[in-house]
């Protein structure tokens, strides 16, 4: 990339900053809660934003009985390709969906709200602010007049929270996208290469019901799940023996995040179910990692006569691990990160999971990257006043297009 270039894109995007943050506020204000997964409206206000900044939008939507079978309700996905020539084709990958907000919100969770440089609100950070990086970075590319070859895409989805599989991993099953590269949402002072897997299961733990007066007469579903769930919280102490090899990952970790049953307060419990996240480390097997805890969880079960345990798994998401041709866009990234965030921007693993594994995991060389903090607890992610810095937003903007122009240039 020319120094005229570099300047051409800097020089556009300092005067798009109102434009990018009224974009993010727009996306902001729409609810995409996952669950219950109904995004179509998200999906409508994200196609109509882009395409009135001139980006063609393809909406490819999921069939509601495929939707539907992998949690959601309503799902359709949103490409953007904008070909500079022959070339690798690059794509940018975020999602609208947003847990749901939950207690303790000080404003608005889809206010926008804007307090000190902060914009608070559900989802303006995981990942709403990467639909308002990825789409600026790109009109950065087309307004500078950019010599380039290649092909930037937008893939924005709407199912990361329920795991991905009518996303991106749809997306690349239909053949509706095959790029060579992928940058996914993430954060602006660190570059991920490697992240943990993730496990949901849920066990359904079934006795008999008995009227409170005669106890004896029934199974108690409940004090055999209680046993059960200290059975599980012992297991949970050793994975602290074992910590991954990766820089910012730990140790395998586990919780118990939903718990139902029971009744009545006069009637023996006949039924309670919980459902279980186990995080899993790049070093472990997703499906060994299953096949472990599934036998212990029975194992435990058997030890109540009259009990019944039946387990289900709701996700099994792979680690996310690094393989060739990501050191390219880690060099790319890190080069201009480091210069505009105004210190040493590397590359590390963190504890959660992404759509990134799915893309990788296809073969394709992929980081995440993106807007926000250095940390997930400094967003407030999942949290009460979720929140972005547009200084963030701004900068994180600018490596985005920078480091395409590199990837993308003679």
């Amino acid at each position: 990339m020319s120094e005229r270039t570099a300047r051409a894109i800097e020089a556009w995007l300092a005067g798009q900053r109102d434009n990018e943050t009224r974009f993010l506020a727009e996306l902001v204000k729409v609810p995409a809660d996952n669950p219950p997964g109904d995004c179509a409206a998200i999906a409508v206000r994200a196609a109509a934003l882009l395409e009135g900044m001139g980006l063609r939008v393809e909406r490819h939507a999921v069939p509601s009985d495929v939707a539907r079978a992998n949690g959601m309700i309503a799902v359709t996905n949103l490409v953007v390709r904008e070909r500079f020539g022959d070339g690798p084709v690059i794509a940018l990958d975020a999602h609208g969906d947003a847990v749901p907000p939950g207690l303790g919100w000080t404003s608005d969770p889809y206010g926008a709200e804007i307090r000190d440089g902060f914009m608070y609100g559900r989802g303006v950070a995981v990942s709403k602010s990467d639909f308002a990086t990825y789409a600026f970075a790109l009109l950065a590319l087309k307004n500078a007049g950019a010599d380039l070859r290649g092909t930037v895409e937008l893939h924005f989805t709407f199912d990361e929270e329920v795991g991905g599989s009518v996303g991106p991993a749809w997306l690349l099953a239909q053949g509706i996208s095959r790029p060579d590269y992928a940058i996914s949402a993430g954060f602006s002072y660190a570059i991920t290469t490697a992240h943990n897997g993730c496990l949901h299961l849920e066990i359904e733990v079934t006795g008999r019901s008995a009227h409170a007066a005669r106890p004896d007469t029934g199974v108690d579903a409940l004090e055999a799940a209680t046993a059960i769930l200290s059975d599980l919280y012992a297991i949970r102490r050793t994975y602290a023996s074992r910590t991954s090899s990766f820089p910012g990952i730990g140790s395998p970790s586990l919780t118990v995040g939903l718990i139902a049953g029971g009744i009545n307060t006069n009637v023996v419990p006949d039924r309670v179910t919980f459902r279980i996240d186990r995080r899993v480390i790049p070093e472990e097997s997703a499906a060994e990692a299953e096949a472990t805890l599934t036998r212990q969880i029975r194992d435990s079960a058997a030890r109540w006569p009259g009990i019944a345990c039946a387990i289900r798994r709701i996700l099994l998401a792979v680690p996310f691990v690094p393989i060739p041709g990501q050191e390219r866009l880690v060099a790319a990234l890190a080069r201009h990160a480091t210069r505009i965030m105004g210190e040493a921007v590397k590359a590390q693993g963190v504890p959660i999971y992404t759509d990134a594994r799915l893309y990788s995991s296809a073969g394709i060389p992929t980081v995440v990257y993106g807007a926000g903090p250095h940390t997930l607890l400094e967003a407030n992610g999942h949290r009460a006043d979720e929140r972005l810095a547009l200084d963030d937003l701004h900068k994180a903007t600018r490596v985005v297009a920078l480091a395409l122009a590199d990837l993308l240039g003679h």
